[in-house]
């Protein structure tokens, strides 16, 4: 059986294959993490990346300055109009696919025999994955996370861990090559994110797209 190398000097991700049941520790074998839009837990090609290309790690927005207008007594109107303190507000809007961030190299292993082999993937490194966002966000990380999960009902996090010592095993086909990804599946989501001052002017609706940590996971696919 032929194994293809690790891609670099730097490769944080150790692979073996065996001819037998995977030999991997139960306390490292993961839940199967496949996308929501495909069941297989087995692809047939990469993971596909963000279409959006100027996405960074999401970041809370500055704090605003003191408030200058007060409540007014009742008929008084010298200080105008008065909405409360100052809110930054994110509603969501779409929810999109989810997405494969991965934490070190993809490894691959060609089984050359005429029978199915079994290939073993174990995680050497350790790495964190953050919400990514496109876009003028106003609201607070926490709160456009926490209105995702109220909108959809689903479990999201502003970080996760994908930890070395993960190990999962698959049947590579014969004449086939398995490759292995470890990483963090995240949700793409799509809101307006906007700003209410004390005064009730507010600013113009910005459209958000954001990415963000549902589970730490493997994405494997053939080719």
């Amino acid at each position: 059986m032929g194994i293809i190398g690790r891609e670099s000097m730097g490769s944080v991700i150790a692979f073996a294959v065996l001819a037998g049941i995977a030999t991997a520790p139960a306390y490292a074998q993961p839940t199967a993490a496949v996308t929501a839009d495909d069941p297989e837990s087995v692809h047939t090609a990469p993971p596909a990346e963000p279409e959006e290309t100027d996405l960074v790690d999401a970041t809370d927005p500055d704090p605003e300055p003191e408030e200058t207008v007060r409540p007014s007594k009742p008929g008084d109107t010298t200080n105008g109009e008065y909405c409360g303190p100052t809110q930054n507000i994110y509603t969501p809007t779409s929810k999109g696919a989810t997405y494969h961030k991965g934490v070190g190299p993809t490894n691959s292993n060609y089984n050359k025999t005429s029978r199915t082999a079994r290939s073993t993937f174990t995680s050497e490194v350790t790495g964190e994955v953050g919400v990514s966002v496109s876009g003028e966000l106003s609201a607070s990380v926490d709160v456009m996370v926490a209105k995702i999960e109220g909108k959809y009902g689903v479990n999201l996090s502003v970080k996760l861990t994908a930890k070395m010592g993960n190990s999962i095993s698959v049947d590579t086909p014969s004449k086939k090559t398995t490759n292995a990804k470890y990483g963090v599946y995240r949700l793409k989501n799509t809101g307006t994110s906007y700003t209410i001052y004390s005064n009730c002017k507010t600013t113009a609706k910005k459209t958000v797209t954001s990415y963000t940590p549902m589970k730490v996971g493997w994405y494997l696919w053939e080719s």
